[in-house]
């Protein structure tokens, strides 16, 4: 009898032994990275060995017979013992995700692992007459030393995982499309390097340390050579201005050449700033190399841009720029579309940009990973930001850093290009009267209602307002006009939320920053005299407070400990004032640096894959989603989503022309008839503005709506 993988219409049929072959070897060539070859290749060997069952081969000639095809390698593997019962997760769990361990007490109808265990199955022992069950060695890492054996395990798990079924996916779209994939894996890291050294060789001739471009090359020229270091953590501590961006890449191009290191993968906390970074690599290195993975990039659009969109699903790409939600969330993944990617994490370079952003309530599950990473899966870390982070405490005593940044102190003396004034408690009113003097200045407040608040007791021209009450398209067209006149000398005024504190290019003569997290207050420092044109003295940066109190989500803790500070007469700007500010803050935290206890879930061999992907949620989904339909291409794609329903590409075009709102915000437009669904069979976290003048080019969604207001229709 002949066992099929896959019967198609045009690509006729797949053997199951071939399937079995080709997924086993690609598996094995993906584990081999950190070790794991034989693993690699057993998993893919035993993955769909229950399509050996009769019922499964007649269900592929048309049968309509259900049959549970992944069950059959998971016992098979369970039964054998040892370190085949590993394998057993990955192949339970390749199509509907890796399961929960579950109890003993778990019936055959239970979805967790030990529920699948004791499910009957149908006869697969056909297999014995095709293929033989691999032999397994002991794993690459001694377990002895681990610090947590089962977080440990459970990372190994996902790790094999994602060899398994990235290399699953890949060998069935090679037989559905007749080994036409339009797969483009980019040039080589060498290569890569070549190019990097040619856009600066001009560069390192610059000697004169007196200069703000011999500062940056001086930089520059440190990170190449410490590129030659063995693997490990790193620290890029650089001030603003010092060109950190070209710097880092250049580290980590040499670093993975010496290495031999795939790839390069930069997380990042905003879109904005992944857009300009990559739109840098991209001319640096060529744009098939560089792969932007975050919600606002499309590839769909494009029939040029296939080759990406494949990428995306499994970072085949040397350079990846992606978010800090993006790839944690894939590592703490269970769903086989979020852990494709895993494998191609190892062996490469990641660079944390504005490392002080990553998430304070995962921070020590974050830090786990990264330890793990850097252990187990031949991968080197760089804290990358001009606020470092006092990380080391979290991290075990045999990682210790390595700064990239020549003479340290020295760079930020030389590179600082504001100073700092406490103006304490003020008014609102007085805040006005303030910034009515001055000729170009970016006042920063904590919530948006509070900017539409100051915003509208302005008076006179180039007044603007920003914040995410406007959607992306809107706020891009404010930003525009606003650079234009800030280039020009014109008075620009702006009013903003903390948007525009990373990866927004500004330049204004003074800055107005209320009370924040000193990481933030630096960040908005660095929007005033961003170019150095200027006197320190002349650009200052004021720190404020108001007299009544302010809910800001997430922010208690750092406005404390900022507050501190200042009220000790702290520079928060030197070096010393940022360790002492994110030492406090992490003490004050304590536990809730793992809010909701991922790190104890895997205990005692027990693994919640399920449960802690479903926990992990770095961005909570607390907010509900209004979409503004003022332009052409908006109401374009509402009429399409009325018709085509809530497809994931015309979420992401629509994405352009959202904003997001808090459940009280919400409930306060919705009471007032201002919200409406798309359609009958609407998303119930999506919603269309029915109210026109609610929302107005100056301030985008009015948020001036109290319960008990209602609007007549």
């Amino acid at each position: 009898m002949r066992y099929l993988a896959h019967i198609e219409a045009e690509a006729g049929e797949q053997e199951l032994k071939d399937h079995l072959i080709n997924v086993a070897n690609v598996s094995a060539e993906f584990a081999k990275v950190f070790g794991c070859y034989d693993w690699g290749y057993c998993c893919g060997m035993l993955h769909d060995i229950g399509k050996y069952s009769i019922e499964f081969q007649q269900r592929l000639a048309g049968s309509d017979i259900r049959v549970d095809h992944s069950t059959a390698g998971a016992q098979l593997c369970y039964e054998r013992g040892g370190m085949y019962g590993f394998l057993s997760y990955c192949i339970a769990g390749h199509h509907a995700g890796l399961p929960d361990t579950g109890a003993d007490s778990d019936t055959s109808r239970s979805p967790t692992f030990k529920g699948r265990l004791k499910k009957s199955v149908k006869d697969y022992q056909a297999y014995k007459s095709e293929i033989c069950v691999p032999p397994l060695s002991e794993p690459p890492f001694d377990l002895s030393k681990a610090k947590d054996i089962d977080f440990t395990l459970s990372t190994f798990i996902r790790m094999l995982y994602s060899c398994l079924v990235d290399a699953d996916f890949l060998d069935t779209e090679n037989f559905m499309k007749a080994g036409k994939t339009d797969r483009d894996s980019g040039d080589s890291i060498e290569i890569l390097l070549g190019r990097l050294q040619k856009h600066i060789s001009g560069w390192l001739s610059n000697t004169d340390k007196d200069t703000v471009n011999g500062r940056r090359t001086e930089i520059l020229k440190n990170c190449l050579e410490m590129g030659d270091l063995k693997r490990g953590l790193f620290r890029l501590t650089v001030p603003t201005g010092g060109g950190k961006t070209v710097a880092s890449l250049a580290f980590a191009l040499q670093h993975a050449v010496k290495n031999k290191l795939d790839r390069i993968i930069y997380v990042i906390p905003y879109t904005s700033i992944i857009e300009q970074n990559a739109k840098v690599f991209s001319e640096i290195l060529g744009k098939n190399n560089v792969l932007e993975n975050h919600c606002n990039v499309d590839y769909d659009s494009e029939e040029e841009l296939k080759p990406m969109q494949l990428a995306a699903e499994n970072w085949d790409k040397p350079v990846v720029v992606t978010t800090n939600v993006q790839f944690f969330e894939s590592l703490f993944a269970n769903k086989s579309s979020k852990c494709r990617k895993l494998h191609n994490i190892a062996n490469s370079v990641i660079i944390f940009d504005e490392a002080q952003m990553l998430p304070n309530d995962y921070l020590k599950p974050c830090i786990a990973m990264m330890e793990e990473l850097l252990k187990r899966y031949r991968s080197s870390i760089v804290l990358c930001t001009a606020t470092q982070p006092a990380l080391s405490q979290f991290f075990q005593k045999d990682i210790a850093s390595t700064e990239l940044c020549p003479r340290l102190e020295e760079q930020f003396r030389f590179f600082r290009r504001v100073s700092f004034h406490n103006l304490k408690t003020i008014s609102e009113e007085e805040l006005v009267v303030g910034l009515g003097k001055e000729n170009q200045a970016l006042c920063i407040v904590n919530t948006k209602k509070r900017a539409q608040n100051i915003y509208k007791k302005l008076d006179g021209v180039g007044i603007y307002h920003l914040s995410t009450c406007m959607y992306p398209c809107h706020r891009k067209r404010v930003l525009k006009e606003i650079r234009g006149r800030l280039q020009e000398g014109e008075r620009c005024i702006v009013i903003s939320t903390s948007l525009v504190e990373a990866g927004v290019d500004l330049d204004f003569q003074s800055v107005y920053r209320q009370l924040a997290g000193v990481d933030s207050i630096i960040q908005a420092a660095g929007r005033c005299n961003r170019e150095g044109r200027r006197d320190v003295e002349e650009s200052r940066t004021y720190i404020f407070r108001f007299d009544e109190r302010e809910y800001v989500p997430g922010q208690k803790q750092q406005i404390a400990v900022t507050k501190d500070l200042l009220d000790d007469e702290a520079d928060i700007s030197s070096l010393e004032s940022v360790s002492k500010y994110f030492k406090m803050l992490y003490h004050f935290r304590g536990e809730s640096l793992d809010k909701k206890d991922i790190l104890s879930e895997f205990r005692k061999g027990r693994y919640p894959f399920a449960k802690v992907s479903k926990e992990f949620k770095i961005i909570e989904e607390n907010t509900k989603t209004i979409f503004i339909n003022r332009e052409q291409e908006a109401d374009e794609i509402l009429i399409k989503l009325k018709y085509e329903g809530f497809t994931k590409k015309l979420m992401r075009q629509a994405g352009q022309y959202c904003i997001n709102v808090y459940e009280n915000e919400f409930q306060k437009l919705y009471a007032a008839g201002m919200l409406g669904g798309i359609s009958e069979d609407m998303n119930e976290d999506f919603f269309l503005l029915r109210t026109e003048d609610q929302y107005t080019e100056e301030m985008g969604l009015v948020l001036d709506v109290e319960f008990g207001c209602a609007v007549m229709l």
